[in-house]
């Protein structure tokens, strides 16, 4: 697969795998600052509220970031890192996380894909090529992401969503 391929199939992997489940909202491609020379783009934003019954479930509701990195090209290229909310991930395939793990911020976790079947430890020793027939892949969390502080407001982050159109 080349490096286009990758970032879609991780892409792919990610909505279906995390995304996309009830209660969780989601947008593609949201652009922050914009409008100013200082553009920035994260991949995929999600927001989880606590609850959708009252008005304080959801101001209580978590913003988490994922950033597609597809090989190491990518991951030094200083795109798309732009880590705003409270949990932030890179998504990425196990040999690049094998690379690049001491690169990566304390508090950044990485969601890699394997073989539904295949242990993550088994997968970090002897990473399965996306060409290989193994059936169905799935994520796993191999670094947890440590949340921090938001500094962006709750109703800008989700106007950024709504406007990326991909919601």
């Amino acid at each position: 697969m080349n490096r286009k391929e990758i970032t879609k199939f991780l892409s792919n992997l990610l909505v279906q795998s995390r995304l996309s489940s009830r209660g969780n909202y989601y947008a593609r491609e949201v652009s922050l600052d914009y409008g100013t020379t200082n553009v920035r783009r994260v991949d995929f934003m999600q927001f989880e509220p606590a609850g959708a019954v009252s008005v304080s479930d959801i101001e209580k509701g978590v913003f988490t970031s994922y950033e597609v990195k597809s090989c190491k090209a990518d991951f030094n290229s200083g795109f798309g890192r732009n880590f705003v909310t409270e949990k932030n991930y890179f998504v990425m395939p196990m040999s690049l996380y094998k690379e690049v793990v001491n690169d990566i911020p304390y508090h950044v976790g990485v969601i890699c894909p394997i073989p539904i079947l295949r242990d993550k430890y088994e997968e970090f020793d002897n990473p399965t090529p996306y060409d290989a027939e193994v059936g169905e892949w799935g994520t796993v969390i191999v670094k947890s992401a440590h949340p921090v502080g938001r500094k962006r407001s709750m109703i800008e982050l989700l106007f950024c969503m709504l406007r990326s159109g991909s919601v």
